[in-house]
């Protein structure tokens, strides 16, 4: 006899799911050129970067009332856990809408082995054959070396737009998970693993290799290691 699991989902991959689906949706909807997509997407790049408290205009735009609701246990989220989570899902879903503005197909890819689509493999994507980019690389140090979520969101900000050059697609399901679990003690150290891991997941075979970004010359091939020290006024 089959005995299936009722546990509920760890918070992160609600957060995660919801993301997932709110963007998918919207996805389609602004591929197949909907007004209603469209505009909400020039909503969504305004709040790009900056706390969800401070963009009212955004509150009935990012519904986030899955999270709020009794899960199979029984038991509501923390007070803690639903602000965490629903600044995570602001943050994806504004960050999303920048990368998919004026792109004809998706940005928001799942991530699959065969297919990186995490943060680390997408800015990889954007480096020559065989080299490390270190100003691209120092994007990515920058950004796990964020104090706060708001300097963070910032900061992938920079990716985000570097990223939309050349249409290189990002899960922001995962990316939602990750910044949620980047608000815990000791959550940065291991979304910082995790980006560091997709970075090298990386291989020009899984794909054909998007055109490098301009003005960013290789620097020779060296290993990612988001704790280097780099240069307060580094881009």
């Amino acid at each position: 006899m089959t005995t299936i699991s009722t546990a509920p989902a760890p918070v992160r991959e609600l957060v995660a799911q919801l993301a997932h689906r709110r963007i998918s949706s919207w996805q389609a909807s602004y591929l197949a050129d909907e007004a209603n997509a469209v505009a909400a997407l020039a909503r969504l790049r305004r709040g790009a970067g900056r706390d969800a408290g401070q963009v009212p205009d955004l509150w009935n735009l990012i519904d986030t009332a899955p999270l709020h609701e009794v899960r199979r246990d029984g038991r509501p989220l923390s007070e803690r856990e639903l602000v965490r989570a629903d600044d995570a899902v602001h943050v994806a879903l504004t960050l999303w809408a920048v990368h998919q503005q004026g792109r004809g197909s998706g940005m928001h890819q799942t991530h699959r082995r065969e297919r990186p689509r995490g943060l680390g493999a997408a800015v990889h994507r954007l480096m020559k054959p065989d080299e490390i980019d270190e100003p691209l690389r120092k994007r990515l140090v920058r950004a796990g070396s964020a104090p706060n979520l708001t300097v963070l969101a910032q900061r992938l900000r920079d990716i985000v737009t570097l990223l939309r050059r050349t249409e290189a697609a990002l899960d922001y399901g995962l990316l939602a998970g990750q910044l949620y679990q980047w608000q815990w003690p000791g959550g940065a150290d291991t979304v910082r693993t995790e980006w560091g891991s997709s970075f090298h997941a990386w291989r020009e075979d899984n794909e054909l290799r998007r055109t490098p970004v301009a003005g960013h010359p290789g620097a020779g091939a060296e290993a990612l290691d988001t704790t280097a020290p780099i240069d307060k006024d580094a881009s």
